[in-house]
């Protein structure tokens, strides 16, 4: 854990490290602002089927799919964190059907008669951690999934009279532990600017669409060359394939007698 912990914070955590570092015993999983996509996770989500909490916060490459595995996989999953950029909120707000309760087709005139693995995936979930969470995302939790609290906020009468875990509280790093007695060194990154925090907003960023403009510019320009390039090579091809295919041009190209 220690060694993922270090790999995520050099920006080094992808797929395949990930997968070999993982083993069933984890009950913890932080892979927030890497590169791991729906394979890895779902790959991890098999090998470590005891995972109390996960932070897969910031996770561009994750989409509902790896999240259905890993309801599916980790039936022991108390605490969920995500969300945190654009992407992340998006898959977030895909995967608020996997989090409501739903009967898989079972006989039965009340819920008291059900056994618990009767019921969806997600049962287990008891905190959910989500920074930006949209209106009404919310009001749809709330009202379709009263067991799950979102973003619980630390106090000393715990919530609702239920002690809150140090792991869903927003400011926690989830894998900080782990790298508590080990020197900042080891994953210092020369000429890396820590990033900053999705609540806190500069009033000099841009808007996204001026982002966007701006990186289609830059794109646009970068390709110019390799556009022009590829012009004149169709042009050449052309004048070959008209010579070779037309008369006028053969007789053109005899030599006079």
């Amino acid at each position: 854990m220690s060694m993922a912990a270090i790999a995520r914070r050099r920006k080094l955590l992808n797929d395949d490290v990930i997968i070999a570092l993982a083993e069933s015993s984890w009950e913890n999983l932080d892979i927030s602002g890497s590169d791991v996509s729906d394979f890895g996770l779902s790959k991890v989500a098999e090998i470590c089927k005891y995972l109390r909490s996960v932070d897969i916060s910031r996770c561009s490459k994750i989409t509902s799919v790896a999240v259905f595995e890993l309801m599916e996989h980790c039936r022991s999953l108390e605490i969920l964190r995500w969300g945190g950029c654009p992407r992340s909120d998006y898959t977030a707000r895909r995967c608020l059907s996997i989090l409501k309760p739903t009967l898989n087709e079972v006989e039965g005139d009340s819920w008291e008669e059900l056994d618990t693995s009767e019921l969806a995936r997600a049962q287990s979930l008891r905190w959910l951690v989500w920074p930006k969470i949209d209106k009404d995302s919310l009001e749809s939790l709330s009202t379709e999934c009263p067991r799950i609290i979102v973003n619980p906020k630390p106090s000393p009468f715990g919530y609702r009279g239920i002690e809150v875990p140090r792991e869903a509280l927003l400011n926690v790093v989830l894998d900080e532990h782990v790298v508590n007695d080990i020197d900042p060194k080891t994953w210092a990154v020369s000429g890396f600017t820590p990033r900053i925090s999705p609540s806190v907003s500069s009033p000099n960023e841009l808007p996204i669409a001026e982002k966007f403009r701006l990186a289609f510019v830059e794109r646009d320009n970068r390709l110019a060359p390799k556009r022009a390039k590829n012009a004149r090579q169709h042009q050449r091809r052309a004048e070959r394939e008209w010579v070779a295919t037309s008369a006028r041009a053969k007789a053109q190209r005899l030599p006079y007698r």
